[in-house]
Protein backbone atom coordinates (compact mmCIF):
# COMPACT_ATOMS: atom_id res chain seq x y z
CA UNK A 1 0.00 0.00 0.00
CA UNK A 2 1.36 3.41 -1.01
CA UNK A 3 1.28 6.12 1.65
CA UNK A 4 1.51 9.68 0.42
CA UNK A 5 4.14 11.66 2.31
CA UNK A 6 3.31 15.07 3.70
CA UNK A 7 4.48 17.58 1.16
CA UNK A 8 5.18 21.16 2.08
CA UNK A 9 4.02 23.33 -0.80
CA UNK A 10 6.65 25.53 -2.37
CA UNK A 11 6.06 29.23 -2.22
CA UNK A 12 4.46 30.73 -5.28
CA UNK A 13 6.38 33.20 -7.41
CA UNK A 14 4.26 35.98 -5.92
CA UNK A 15 5.10 34.86 -2.37
CA UNK A 16 8.79 34.68 -3.27
CA UNK A 17 8.66 38.20 -4.71
CA UNK A 18 6.99 39.50 -1.55
CA UNK A 19 9.64 37.83 0.59
CA UNK A 20 12.46 39.29 -1.51
CA UNK A 21 10.85 42.74 -1.31
CA UNK A 22 10.51 42.47 2.47
CA UNK A 23 14.18 41.50 2.76
CA UNK A 24 15.20 44.36 0.47
CA UNK A 25 13.25 46.92 2.55
CA UNK A 26 14.72 45.60 5.80
CA UNK A 27 18.22 45.64 4.30
CA UNK A 28 17.80 49.21 3.05
CA UNK A 29 16.82 50.32 6.54
CA UNK A 30 19.65 48.37 8.18
CA UNK A 31 22.35 49.58 5.79
CA UNK A 32 21.10 53.18 6.00
CA UNK A 33 21.09 53.10 9.79
CA UNK A 34 24.12 50.98 10.64
CA UNK A 35 26.19 50.99 7.46
CA UNK A 36 27.34 47.96 5.49
CA UNK A 37 29.98 46.77 7.94
CA UNK A 38 27.81 46.87 11.06
CA UNK A 39 24.55 45.57 9.56
CA UNK A 40 24.25 41.80 9.80
CA UNK A 41 22.33 39.31 7.73
CA UNK A 42 20.81 37.97 10.96
CA UNK A 43 19.47 41.41 11.91
CA UNK A 44 18.11 41.95 8.42
CA UNK A 45 16.44 38.54 8.40
CA UNK A 46 14.86 39.24 11.79
CA UNK A 47 13.55 42.63 10.67
CA UNK A 48 12.10 41.05 7.52
CA UNK A 49 10.53 38.20 9.49
CA UNK A 50 12.44 35.52 7.60
CA UNK A 51 15.34 33.16 8.23
CA UNK A 52 18.95 33.81 7.29
CA UNK A 53 18.51 31.00 4.78
CA UNK A 54 15.76 32.95 3.03
CA UNK A 55 18.06 35.97 2.73
CA UNK A 56 20.80 33.79 1.22
CA UNK A 57 18.30 32.09 -1.09
CA UNK A 58 17.16 35.39 -2.59
CA UNK A 59 20.42 37.37 -2.51
CA UNK A 60 23.25 34.81 -2.16
CA UNK A 61 25.23 36.76 0.45
CA UNK A 62 25.49 40.10 2.24
CA UNK A 63 27.35 41.71 -0.67
CA UNK A 64 24.72 40.51 -3.15
CA UNK A 65 22.02 41.94 -0.89
CA UNK A 66 23.86 45.24 -0.63
CA UNK A 67 24.23 45.42 -4.40
CA UNK A 68 20.48 44.83 -4.75
CA UNK A 69 19.83 47.66 -2.27
CA UNK A 70 22.07 50.00 -4.27
CA UNK A 71 20.42 48.98 -7.55
CA UNK A 72 16.93 49.53 -6.10
CA UNK A 73 17.99 52.93 -4.76
CA UNK A 74 19.32 53.98 -8.17
CA UNK A 75 16.07 52.80 -9.77
CA UNK A 76 13.90 54.77 -7.30
CA UNK A 77 15.90 57.93 -7.94
CA UNK A 78 15.77 57.43 -11.73
CA UNK A 79 12.00 56.92 -11.59
CA UNK A 80 11.59 60.21 -9.70
CA UNK A 81 13.76 61.99 -12.27
CA UNK A 82 11.78 60.63 -15.20
CA UNK A 83 8.45 61.43 -13.52
CA UNK A 84 9.37 65.07 -12.90
CA UNK A 85 11.18 65.63 -16.20
CA UNK A 86 8.25 64.20 -18.16
CA UNK A 87 6.08 67.08 -16.92
CA UNK A 88 8.33 69.38 -18.98
CA UNK A 89 8.76 67.17 -22.04
CA UNK A 90 7.89 69.93 -24.53
CA UNK A 91 10.95 71.97 -23.52
CA UNK A 92 14.24 70.00 -23.36
CA UNK A 93 16.02 72.55 -21.14
CA UNK A 94 13.08 72.70 -18.72
CA UNK A 95 13.01 68.88 -18.68
CA UNK A 96 16.74 68.78 -17.88
CA UNK A 97 16.27 71.35 -15.12
CA UNK A 98 13.30 69.48 -13.65
CA UNK A 99 15.16 66.17 -13.77
CA UNK A 100 18.27 67.59 -12.09
CA UNK A 101 16.24 69.14 -9.28
CA UNK A 102 14.31 65.87 -8.96
CA UNK A 103 17.63 64.04 -8.50
CA UNK A 104 18.62 66.27 -5.59
CA UNK A 105 15.22 65.97 -3.94
CA UNK A 106 14.76 62.24 -4.59
CA UNK A 107 18.15 61.11 -3.39
CA UNK A 108 18.09 63.27 -0.26
CA UNK A 109 14.53 62.15 0.45
CA UNK A 110 15.55 58.50 0.19
CA UNK A 111 16.64 56.58 3.27
CA UNK A 112 19.53 55.19 1.28
CA UNK A 113 21.22 58.45 0.17
CA UNK A 114 24.38 57.67 2.12
CA UNK A 115 24.31 54.13 0.76
CA UNK A 116 24.09 55.35 -2.82
CA UNK A 117 26.81 57.99 -2.70
CA UNK A 118 29.19 56.99 0.09
CA UNK A 119 29.01 53.31 0.93
CA UNK A 120 27.95 52.10 -2.52
CA UNK A 121 31.19 53.07 -4.27
CA UNK A 122 33.31 52.02 -1.27
CA UNK A 123 31.74 48.59 -0.81
CA UNK A 124 31.02 47.64 -4.42
CA UNK A 125 34.02 49.29 -5.98
CA UNK A 126 33.96 52.27 -8.27
CA UNK A 127 33.46 50.36 -11.55
CA UNK A 128 30.50 48.30 -10.27
CA UNK A 129 28.88 51.36 -8.72
CA UNK A 130 29.38 53.35 -11.94
CA UNK A 131 27.80 50.58 -13.99
CA UNK A 132 24.71 50.66 -11.77
CA UNK A 133 24.54 54.44 -12.00
CA UNK A 134 25.10 54.38 -15.76
CA UNK A 135 22.13 52.09 -16.28
CA UNK A 136 19.73 54.36 -14.38
CA UNK A 137 19.97 58.08 -13.58
CA UNK A 138 23.19 58.72 -15.50
CA UNK A 139 21.53 57.39 -18.65
CA UNK A 140 18.59 59.75 -18.15
CA UNK A 141 20.91 62.69 -17.52
CA UNK A 142 22.99 62.03 -20.63
CA UNK A 143 19.89 61.86 -22.83
CA UNK A 144 18.65 65.17 -21.40
CA UNK A 145 22.04 66.88 -21.81
CA UNK A 146 22.25 65.71 -25.43
CA UNK A 147 18.92 67.43 -26.09
CA UNK A 148 20.23 70.85 -25.05
CA UNK A 149 23.85 70.85 -26.22
CA UNK A 150 25.52 70.65 -29.59
CA UNK A 151 28.69 68.93 -28.38
CA UNK A 152 30.61 67.52 -25.47
CA UNK A 153 27.45 65.91 -24.10
CA UNK A 154 29.32 63.04 -22.46
CA UNK A 155 31.79 65.35 -20.70
CA UNK A 156 29.03 67.75 -19.66
CA UNK A 157 26.98 64.85 -18.33
CA UNK A 158 29.87 63.62 -16.18
CA UNK A 159 30.63 67.10 -14.88
CA UNK A 160 27.00 67.88 -14.08
CA UNK A 161 26.56 64.49 -12.40
CA UNK A 162 29.65 65.05 -10.28
CA UNK A 163 28.46 68.50 -9.26
CA UNK A 164 25.05 67.16 -8.26
CA UNK A 165 26.58 64.29 -6.30
CA UNK A 166 28.83 66.69 -4.40
CA UNK A 167 25.89 68.98 -3.68
CA UNK A 168 23.90 66.05 -2.32
CA UNK A 169 26.82 64.88 -0.17
CA UNK A 170 27.02 68.37 1.28
CA UNK A 171 23.31 68.26 2.10
CA UNK A 172 23.46 64.90 3.86
CA UNK A 173 26.63 65.82 5.76
CA UNK A 174 25.29 69.18 6.99
CA UNK A 175 21.64 68.58 7.92
CA UNK A 176 21.77 71.51 10.36
CA UNK A 177 22.37 74.01 7.53
CA UNK A 178 18.87 75.32 6.83
CA UNK A 179 19.86 77.22 3.68
CA UNK A 180 21.94 74.46 2.08
CA UNK A 181 19.10 72.90 0.05
CA UNK A 182 17.99 76.21 -1.43
CA UNK A 183 21.62 77.05 -2.16
CA UNK A 184 22.18 73.75 -3.98
CA UNK A 185 19.05 74.30 -6.08
CA UNK A 186 20.08 77.88 -6.96
CA UNK A 187 23.59 76.76 -7.92
CA UNK A 188 22.17 73.91 -9.98
CA UNK A 189 20.05 76.41 -11.94
CA UNK A 190 23.17 78.45 -12.66
CA UNK A 191 24.99 75.34 -13.95
CA UNK A 192 22.09 74.38 -16.20
CA UNK A 193 21.78 77.95 -17.52
CA UNK A 194 25.48 77.79 -18.47
CA UNK A 195 25.06 74.69 -20.65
Amino acid sequence: MYVKEDVVPRASAADAALTADSILRAATDAFAEAGYQRASVGQIAGAAGVTRGAVHHHFSDKLGLFQAVVRAGHERVAAAIVARASTQSADPRAALRAGCHAFVDAITGDAAARILLVEGPAVLGWSTWRALDASTSMKELQEAVQEVTDGDALALTRLLSGAMNEGVLWLIETPENADARASVHRALDRLIDAL
